[in-house]
């Protein structure tokens, strides 16, 4: 994630999308940070991330079908986040992915917004594209939305 500081009521990634200092200060997760993965717009309504294929690749040098899940999951996790509020957690119950296109190199964008956002459900619409604009996945993800005090039960 781009630098700010956390007393700034939300920071800027580029000069057109703010991202929420609450987000900024909790940062993207291990595996997140592993994968190269940046976010680049937060909002109840839409989150995107940025993800290089190069180190995301599986044996025969493809972009991993993980490595997309994994920016599904991470994009769609934030928005279900940010549309439960600070007092409730967002547990991911379903992740399905279709792949559609192979890649060697470049970046790809995952963008997540709402099919459903409900009090106690929401689900996302997930499209990863390739920088060169060809849709290489599609995804969706349904968490369920808890009282941060029965989250681990």
């Amino acid at each position: 994630m781009s630098a700010a500081s956390p007393e700034s009521p939300t920071a800027q990634a580029d000069s057109a999308v703010m991202i929420p200092a609450e987000l900024l200060a909790l940062g993207m997760g291990a595996l997140a940070d592993r994968m190269g993965i940046a976010l680049t717009e937060a909002s109840p309504r839409r989150v995107t991330a940025t993800m290089p294929v190069q180190g995301n690749t599986q044996p025969f040098g493809l972009l991993h079908g993980g490595a997309s899940a994994v920016l599904a999951e991470t994009v769609g996790s934030i928005a279900a986040a940010l549309h439960a509020g600070p007092d409730r957690t967002a547990v991911g119950v379903d992740l399905s992915c279709t792949h559609h296109r192979a890649l060697r190199e470049g970046v790809v964008t995952g963008t997540a917004v709402p099919l459903v956002a409900g009090r106690t459900v929401a689900t996302y619409d997930i499209r990863i594209v390739h920088d060169s604009g060809a849709l290489v996945c599609t995804a969706r993800l349904t968490c369920l939305l808890r009282d941060r005090s029965g989250a681990d039960s």
